[in-house]
């Protein structure tokens, strides 16, 4: 049902790593720890740490089936914290530090002739969080440990263990964490409050936490109180050696961070502050372009894994009770830039929760009882949504479910997983279908059109979060188009459904596509309504651009121009999420230099001390989209030929990337591409062949054809 199709050939990686000579004094320059369910903000500091946490499904939303009429979208929350008090140290020679490679965080320091390691890291095998103290020297590790709840839960200490419990006000969802200390040597005492270890040789620390939230949308959402499952994580994991469960994490991080490396010049000697800091102010540094490519990776890992919940808008991370935008999943733009990154950059697997979500939210959508939502085909989708469903009313974004399910098809098209296909996303992308051949009317020129559509976030006035439906809007226009091409698509492969397939290929043609205004922009409306004057941070009339495949410049050089000019329209200052999606749009146009002036934009004004993306305020998307468009300026497959996909190899390398190394990245027919170039001009070339389709390959307007054996690579001299 799930396929992710990886290649045999592992794939080493430079030695990259975020750190810094100081404690965090703030959240947002602590590092993130995750495991795609429990996260943990770093703080390092030497003598009171902190650990901030999260669990992906505490949040005080609602839903809206079991005769709720009036669910609600609810905050994500934060969890809860553990304080150590390691007393009295006076540090030298620290460090603290984020290594991608390994997804371990680790504080090194020196005091009174001792050297001490405090190690971090959240295991997705083993499902804890898990902190280990050592020292140079035996007796030298003592601490108190305390466990504060978010919500003032109630605080036991049974043993070694300290436990939080609790139920939110808002939803009534129970929750609990559990944090066990576990010491090699010395002493461990407890009181009402808190664990104490004197003298110890070495201590580990594991947190475990939960709630009672089920992904099961047949019992409500609604699970067993998490006690139990805790207690039993927690003993599992308490039985093996710290030494066993660092392996094991290893293990699997870095079986999917592995697959992609990306060398784009020497990595400088300094501590990534001090490199951040010289971006802005107008230095150039190629390795840190890199990092931050890889830490989209590593954020997209520790945010989403098979089993959990999709990364919301922060990831997984999050310390306010009333985060921006809910901190859950936006439909008209943000959740699905979270998983752009996922396939190209060798991420499959990690899209599994996204499909599990999306399922869940049309299933909740078509059992509502709210006449907004309610259709006779298909389902559609407020802006934003919450893990079960519940929604925030403030739009309603009728194309959300067919962006949501582009995804689907998007998944087969990279791992060619055709159970996938036919039992997973053909249902869906039907299934939507079904909901537009109802919904769309015909314009007085015989197209077919949406009657009631709306371009985020803003209307053909100017006017900011203006949700006035107007017909024909150039966003829903594009976007049926590409549920349409999918449909179709899906259709043919599966070699079945031939008259619905030939009855979306008419009414695709018949759509009402993009069109040319009189200042030679593409037009947001489909009257000609657009003002140079525009620069509001959404593109939604680009999506036929990016992320869909109706708008290029190879298949419609003159819409492709047309998008330019509405790019050069809307200027280069942005937000967060807004400027990585103009990365990503530029390198669809093949304007590597255009890109890499967002990318510059993107370091200098929206990029944390912690390299979290800012809107501001933080916003996780902006991230997950540098990694993608930093992939899309590398790598591109979207254009399907009859001779299958064609693949572009560095269709937008900016003259500042003249010298550099990809391998592992991703394209669509199941390829696998390795690159090296020099004076931006390609050196070597390998593409292995995961599926055994035909291979066509583009690289400065020369085009090469080759059938292809699974699993055999090929090598290419141009």
């Amino acid at each position: 049902m799930f396929l992710a199709l990886t290649s045999n050939a592992k794939t080493s990686t430079a030695n990259q790593s975020l750190w810094y000579t100081q404690p965090a004094k703030q959240w947002l320059q602590a590092l993130p720890i995750g495991n795609g369910s429990l996260g943990g903000m770093i703080f390092g500091e030497v003598e009171k740490e902190q650990i901030q946490f999260n669990e992906s499904s505490l949040i005080t939303g609602t839903t809206s089936i079991n005769g709720n009429a009036k669910p609600t979208v609810g905050y994500y929350q934060p969890f809860g914290d553990v304080f150590i008090d390691f007393g009295d140290l006076r540090a030298e020679n620290y460090r603290r530090e984020l290594n991608l490679n390994n997804a371990i965080h680790s504080v090194n320091f020196e005091t009174g002739g001792v050297s001490y390691l405090r190690e971090y890291f959240s295991s997705y095998p083993d499902k804890v969080l898990v902190a280990n103290f050592s020292a140079s020297k035996k007796a030298k590790i003592s601490f108190t440990i305390k466990l504060k709840d978010a919500h003032n839960g109630k605080i036991e200490v049974v043993g070694n263990k300290l436990i939080a419990s609790g139920a939110l006000t808002e939803n009534g969802m129970q929750y609990e964490s559990q944090v066990i200390v576990l010491n090699a040597g010395g002493v461990i005492k407890s009181d009402n409050s808190s664990i104490t270890v004197s003298n110890a040789n070495q201590a580990t620390i594991l947190l475990v936490a939960g709630t009672d939230f089920s992904k099961d949308f047949y019992k409500d959402f609604k699970g067993e109180h998490p006690h139990a499952q805790l207690e039993k994580t927690v003993a599992l994991a308490a039985a093996k050696s710290y030494s066993k469960l660092r392996k094991a994490h290893i293990a699997d991080y870095q079986n999917l961070y592995g697959r992609v490396q990306l060398n784009l010049g020497a990595e400088p000697n300094k501590p990534t502050l001090d490199r951040l800091n010289a971006v802005k102010k107008g230095e150039r540094d190629l390795a840190l372009e890199a990092l931050l490519f890889q830490y989209g990776r590593y954020l997209l890992i520790s945010s989403s894994r098979a089993g959990g919940l999709p990364a919301n808008l922060q990831g997984i991370w999050n310390n306010e009770y009333k985060p921006a935008w809910y901190s859950q999943y936006t439909t008209n733009i943000n959740v699905e830039m979270n998983y752009w990154p996922a396939e190209p950059t060798g991420l499959s697997e990690c899209t599994a929760p996204y499909f599990d979500w999306v399922e869940n939210l049309a299933r909740v959508n078509k059992k509502t009882t709210d006449p907004k939502l309610q259709t006779k085909r298909g389902w559609i989708a407020y802006s934003t949504n919450n893990i079960m469903g519940g929604p925030s009313t403030w739009g309603l974004h009728r194309p959300g479910s067919a962006w949501m399910s582009q995804h689907f098809w998007e998944h087969y098209a990279f791992t060619g997983d055709k159970e996938f296909l036919k039992n997973r996303a053909y249902p869906m992308l039907k299934d939507v279908c079904g909901y537009w051949e109802d919904h769309l009317v015909e314009s007085k020129d015989g197209k077919l059109i949406t009657p009631d559509g709306w371009s985020p976030e803003h209307g053909p006035g100017m006017v900011e979060g203006d949700r006035t439906p107007y017909p024909g809007v150039s966003y829903d226009q594009q976007i049926v188009y590409d549920l349409f091409s999918n449909v179709v698509d899906a259709a043919a492969v599966l070699n079945s459904d031939a008259a619905y397939k030939n009855k979306m290929e008419t009414m695709r043609s018949r759509l009402l596509g993009p069109q040319i205004g009189k200042w030679g922009q593409l037009q947001e409306w489909m009257e000609d309504w657009d003002s140079p004057n525009d620069k509001h941070r959404h593109n939604s009339h680009m999506f036929g651009l990016h992320p869909g495949r109706q708008i290029s410049p190879i298949t419609t050089p003159e819409w492709a121009k047309a998008a330019l000019v509405s790019l050069d329209a809307r200027g280069d200052v942005s937000t967060g999420w807004s400027t990585a999606w103009k990365i990503n749009l530029f390198a669809r146009l093949g304007l590597g230099n255009r890109s890499y002036n967002m990318i510059n934009m993107l370091f200098k004004k929206c990029i944390l001390e912690n390299m979290f993306d800012t809107h501001p305020p933080f916003q996780m998307d902006g991230n997950f989209g540098y990694t993608a468009g930093v992939a899309e300026m590398l790598l591109q497959s979207h254009l399907n030929t009859e001779k299958g996909y064609l693949i572009q190899l560095l269709p937008a390398l900016p003259d500042t990337w003249a010298v550099g190394e990809v391998k592992g990245l991703r394209a669509r027919g199941g390829f696998v591409v390795d690159m090296k170039w020099a004076n931006g001009v390609i050196t070597s070339c390998k593409v292995t062949s995961l599926l055994g389709n035909n291979l066509n390959v583009i690289y400065k307007g020369k085009t090469i054809e080759q059938s292809t054996q699974k699993g055999k690579a090929y090598t290419f001299q141009f």
